[in-house]
């Protein structure tokens, strides 16, 4: 299997320049093209529509990677998009609330098993930090457990450039899947432990996916409860994709608060903080949260929409079909194909990386996602992909047929016997 031609960027690499020049890096964080592969990867779109983006060259891929995961139904629904047009007409901007933020705060709480009252905001890095200052500001402790990516701000990011000391102190990290070790850690830390905050699938950085393991869930409930600190699971990646109820309603492992976002409203910028009363109405008076744009009713429009998209349309349990056979023809294709490399993670959420046999795992690793993107298939080398609802049979068919390729063409540039 050769390999193909390089496809022309030209004008996204004129705009990335230009870019360069007007912002820091031309554009932020994950989205910046040492992410992907630098040269071969578009860096601007032009447009998206069902499962697909097209970039300012031209280029029509079938975009698995989905925003990074907010693309549950597909680009440009029309449904939505009037639901939002007719809220516009309202006014969405505010001095005070409108009627549609009880409306969804109740579809919330009907949905979710942990929600008995819920806050709106806009983004995951907002509601996990909304997560744990309520945390703290309901058990008076401290320091946060943390298993998983929960966002960019101080007590989080996994970059510590410009975060004080002091401050990133207070965060320790534990690994998923091993209860002993959580155990360890709430020993070492438990009397100033204020939450776990975890997410239910683990997804690490560029590492495999992580269906929980049978009881493990159940474990870090009991844990929590046993060092009497506040359960946060960080559902905004599960949340809406892995059920409308999210992993905990899947799992039935119910925690204390949950964030949610992402698959929420179909790319509209909206995230939720659900949880016990008890806890949440610290919110009431102890705790200060405000914004000036959480209110805003477009994205609420839009996500009262989704929802009922995702009820009426049975798109879970199409996702959940399609993504088993899915990820069981990956497997296939990989084992057949003998190159290192190893399949992962649930059906929504399919992944591929490549294991660390050789010094060659990263040079397989570049090789077979620059293979891809020329095939047509926008997939990501560090993060895992997901399968939306627009997603045809055909996509997925294509999908397939690209990464078959690649790894062919992978398997003669860097030669291994598994």
């Amino acid at each position: 299997m050769n390999s193909v031609p390089k496809l022309n960027l030209e004008n996204s690499m004129k705009m990335y320049e230009e870019a360069k020049r007007l912002s820091p890096g031309g554009l932020m964080g994950i989205r910046r093209p040492y992410n992907f592969v630098e040269g071969e990867y578009p860096i601007f779109i032009e447009r998206g529509y069902g499962g697909h983006i097209v970039d300012v060259d031209g280029n029509d891929y079938i975009d698995m990677l989905c925003g990074y995961g907010p693309i549950i139904l597909g680009y440009h629904e029309p449904e939505i998009n009037q639901e939002v047009v007719k809220q516009m007409e309202k006014g969405f901007c505010f001095s005070l609330v409108q009627e549609i933020q009880n409306t969804l705060a109740q579809k919330l709480i009907d949905l979710i098993p942990c929600a008995e009252m819920a806050v709106l905001a806009k983004t995951g890095s907002d509601v996990t930090g909304i997560a744990v200052r309520v945390a703290r500001g309901y058990t008076g402790k401290n320091k946060i457990l943390r298993c998983g990516y929960h966002g960019w701000h101080d007590w989080c990011v996994e970059v510590k450039g410009g975060v004080p000391k002091q401050i990133s102190e207070l965060t320790v990290e534990f690994h998923y899947g091993d209860l002993d070790v959580l155990e360890a850690t709430l020993k070492e830390h438990g009397d100033d432990a204020a939450c776990i905050i975890i997410t239910p699938v683990g997804h690490p950085l560029a590492l495999p996916v992580v269906e929980p393991p049978a009881g493990y869930l159940q474990g870090v409930r009991e844990l929590a409860d046993k060092y009497n600190v506040v359960l946060i699971f960080d559902e905004i990646r599960t949340g809406f994709r892995v059920s409308l109820g999210g992993a905990q309603e899947r799992y039935g492992v119910t925690p204390d608060l949950a964030v949610f976002g992402k698959a929420m409203a179909n790319g509209y910028p909206v995230s939720a903080c659900v949880g016990k009363e008890e806890i949440m109405k610290v919110m009431e008076s102890q705790v200060f949260i405000s914004s000036t744009f959480f209110p805003n009713s477009l994205e609420m429009a839009a996500s009262l929409k989704c929802i009922e998209i995702l009820q009426r349309d049975n798109v879970l349990e199409d996702i959940w079909t399609r993504g088993e056979d899915f990820l069981n023809k990956m497997n296939k294709i990989v084992e057949e194909s003998n190159v290192p490399a190893s399949v992962s993670g649930i059906p929504p959420m399919p992944y591929i990386t490549f294991d660390k046999v050789d010094s060659q795992y990263k040079e397989r690793r570049t090789f077979f996602y620059t293979e891809t993107i020329r095939r047509g298939l926008f997939i990501q080398p560090y993060h895992h992909g997901y399968i939306c609802h627009r997603h045809t049979d055909e996509d997925l068919k294509n999908a397939l047929g690209a990464m078959e390729e690649a790894l062919k063409a992978t398997q003669k540039a860097f030669p291994h016997a598994k």
